[in-house]
């Protein structure tokens, strides 16, 4: 059993977002890096699969050397190797590309991902990739079990839910209820340190897109208090202000 996981590194939540150069760019000045949360359920999850199974848990990540320590975190919850594809992520297709020249001769049984990274969020990581290696991609899973060379994954529809099966190999995004997210302890965090983490040139793809500026969200306003005799009022104020109906 061979799964491989990709990891996303992303400014933590309490992050205060800013930016420079007439904001194209973001100002990454003081900013607290974490493992995407997403990808530490996928991580989980592969963990949980591989160990019983005498498997084993790669993670891959397209990002820059100030990376590294968050992908030794993800070394220390119980991954055996890591490889770092030396590039800067423009955006998901390119990550996905780069991660598909390495998983073309891997021979992995599964590759697993979070739904999303939490800071750009565009959730299409897992099927661009799927599409790359033509085999099935399945998002934001919350159940995963395999029997065999059979995996059995739920994920949330409107409404309810969706069960599928598909056999190996595939691609799946991990969403929340997948899992509870290991917490590395003092032994894995020790051993993290000799495990091996490959650093690769990235293949010559092009940049699908580019950012041309960013705007953070505009601050909120205060609030209007309106007397409950005078609905004409707030009704107005919702079509011709808040523009709601």
């Amino acid at each position: 059993m061979k799964i491989l996981v990709c990891i996303s590194v992303v400014p933590d939540t309490t992050t205060k977002i800013s930016f420079t150069d007439n904001n194209t760019k973001f100002n990454t000045t003081g900013v607290q890096y974490i493992i995407n949360p997403y990808d530490e359920l996928a991580l989980t999850r592969a963990l949980d699969i591989a160990e019983p199974a005498g498997g084993t848990v790669s993670i891959i990540h397209v990002g820059l050397v100030d990376s590294e320590p968050s992908m030794r975190k993800a070394l220390s919850m119980g991954a055996n190797d890591a490889i770092r594809i030396n590039a800067f992520p423009t955006d998901s297709q390119f990550v996905a590309a780069q991660i598909a020249e390495v998983a073309k001769t891997g021979g992995y049984d599964m590759i697993l991902t979070g739904r999303e990274s939490i800071d750009f969020n565009s959730g299409a990581v897992c099927s661009v990739l799927g599409e790359a290696l033509s085999i099935p991609s399945v998002n934001v899973i919350t159940r995963l079990d395999l029997n065999g060379n059979t995996a059995t994954m739920d994920r949330d529809i409107d409404g309810g839910k969706e069960t599928i099966t598909c056999e190996m190999p595939f691609v799946a995004s991990a969403q929340k209820d997948l899992c509870e997210p290991r917490i590395p302890n003092m032994r894995g965090i020790m051993a993290a340190r000799t495990k091996p983490l490959q650093v690769m040139e990235p293949t010559a793809i092009q940049a699908f897109g580019e950012y041309a500026t960013f705007d953070l969200p505009k601050p909120k306003e205060g609030v209007k208090l309106i007397s409950p005799e005078n609905a004409g009022e707030l009704m107005q104020l919702l079509r011709n202000e808040a523009k709601v109906i």
